[in-house]
This record gives structure tokens, C-alpha cells and sequence, in this order.
């Protein structure tokens, strides 16, 4: 399983609770646009670092995250 494929399993486990078909999220997807509120972004967020152990990501790290891509940039940047 990819990056992304996990990071749409956490984000679908988290959007499955709103108007939201996660079947639709794709790398480009918007994270306003699922539905989610700021306190749904940090554990999503909070989940992510968990499932990649990562290190705690920076305040200003953070307000980067707009897309799922990212998101995935993140990871990626961490994991390399």
C-alpha cells in the first residue's frame, strides 16, 4: 500500500461520519472540502504522524496543508 492509499484510509475513516463519499478523494482533493473542521484536520494530522511515525510536525508545517498532496509531500519529505 502507498502513501496515498493510506492517508485516504485515515482520511476516510475520518470523513465517513460527514457528507462526504470518500470513494472521491483523490490527491487533489481540497481538505475544506471534505467536510472537515480544524479539530478533525489535527487528528487526522495527529493520526498520519502515528501511522508513519513520524516527528511531531511544526506549527508552520501545518499550515501549509491545504491538499491531500500535502499531506503525502509531508510524509515523504519525513520518510526519505
Amino acid at each position: 500500500m502507498g502513501t496515498f492509499d493510506k492517508v485516504k484510509e485515515i482520511l476516510s475513516k475520518q470523513v465517513s461520519s460527514k457528507k462526504f463519499n470518500p470513494d472521491l478523494i483523490s490527491e487533489n482533493t481540497e481538505l475544506d472540502s471534505l467536510g472537515l473542521d480544524s479539530l478533525d484536520i489535527a487528528e487526522v494530522l495527529i493520526n498520519i504522524e502515528q501511522s508513519f511515525s513520524l516527528p511531531e510536525v511544526s506549527t508552520e508545517e501545518l499550515v501549509d496543508i491545504k491538499k491531500v498532496s500535502d499531506i503525502v509531500s509531508l510524509i515523504d519529505k519525513y520518510q526519505k
